[in-house]
């Protein structure tokens, strides 16, 4: 009895996997959600409801499920997560994000074992690199969205502008922006114009999607819509010379972009350096570089390592990244 519990690894993995079963079955075992998430999607497919309405149940419907009450009970900020993730375009709610973050978390630890690190060392390891992870793939998500809504961003004012020059109200073209260009920005004109129908004020609309996807060419466009109604003049040729302003912005970054890829370049060798000599000393003579994995002076020496180059790259990525 004494042996078994002398060795914490089999009791650590068992927890973890442990955690992991009740985690899903948190998220996937409640059947009243699960008829609700259906009944959801029948209201949606039938038209019964405008799209926002329906991502707003469909929401509040995975804010009931146990696990996200388990995230939103420990996470410091859950109202700014559920923001962030909404800006994703993606339906991650926050059982979702925090089911990933363990599982990064146990994958992390289940390879920091065999490198040698104990499991006290490995532990707060893992729950970082669980951590951090996800954060930085949902920010790249994020971008990667924002970036499609400014790429197509000046198509949709284009039709604005001629719709306008045609006699059209403005609402009207939000319509048709909803129903030619495609998403994102599809997606979030189509939501502008269910919330008008539904009576809101076209200004709310635009500052709620706004809100959704905190993107500056939205920003923009609702800036000039507000300026414009307060002050009059020629609404169409405003919104063209908007048009133009973000095409030349948006010139202006791919610009900026080319003149930085040589600094981005070399962050990105230096950065992966050290990785690709220890993998190369590991080959040529694992004993000597096993001693980092083994000791326990080792461990603080990657730990300093770790902290360096982490304080390293990030000075590196504010270098070369400009806002515009």
């Amino acid at each position: 009895m004494n042996g078994l519990f002398a060795d914490p690894l089999p009791l650590l993995l068992g927890a973890g996997v442990g955690i992991v079963l009740l985690c899903l079955f948190l998220a996937f075992g409640d059947d009243a959600n699960k008829k609700q998430a259906k009944r959801v999607d029948r209201l949606k497919s039938r038209g019964h409801r405008p799209v926002g309405e329906t991502l707003q149940l469909r929401r509040e419907t995975g804010d009931r499920r146990k696990i996200d009450q388990f995230v939103l009970r420990f996470a410091p900020r859950p109202d700014l997560l559920r923001e962030r993730l909404r800006r994703t375009g993606r339906s991650i709610n926050l059982g979702t994000y925090g089911i990933g973050c363990l599982v990064v978390a146990l994958v992390a630890f289940a390879g920091a074992l065999p490198l040698g690190l104990s499991p006290v060392v490995a532990l707060p390891v893992a729950a970082l690199v669980g951590l951090w992870l996800p954060h930085l793939f949902i920010g790249y998500l994020v971008r990667r969205r924002a970036n499609i809504f400014g790429k197509h961003f000046p198509e949709a004012i284009a039709l604005m502008v001629r719709g306008l020059k045609s006699g059209l109200p403005v609402t009207e073209t939000f319509q048709i922006v909803a129903q030619e260009v495609p998403d994102p920005v599809g997606v979030e004109f189509r939501q502008i114009v269910d919330q008008i129908r539904l009576g809101h004020p076209p200004e709310q609309a635009l500052w709620d999607a706004v809100k959704r996807t905190d993107t500056a060419e939205l920003k923009f466009l609702v800036v000039t819509l507000s300026i414009q109604r307060e002050t009059g003049g020629n609404l169409a040729e405003t919104l063209e010379n908007l048009d133009n302003i973000l095409r030349r912005r948006r010139q202006m970054k791919l610009k900026v972009k080319a003149m930085s890829s040589e600094a981005r370049a070399s962050a990105m060798i230096i950065g992966a350096l050290p990785f690709i000599m220890v993998g190369i000393l590991s080959l040529v003579n694992s004993g000597y570089i096993s001693l980092l994995f083994t000791t326990t002076r080792g461990h603080h020496m990657l730990l300093a390592a770790a902290c360096s180059m982490s304080f390293g790259v990030a000075v590196m990525t504010k270098m070369v990244k400009f806002d515009i």
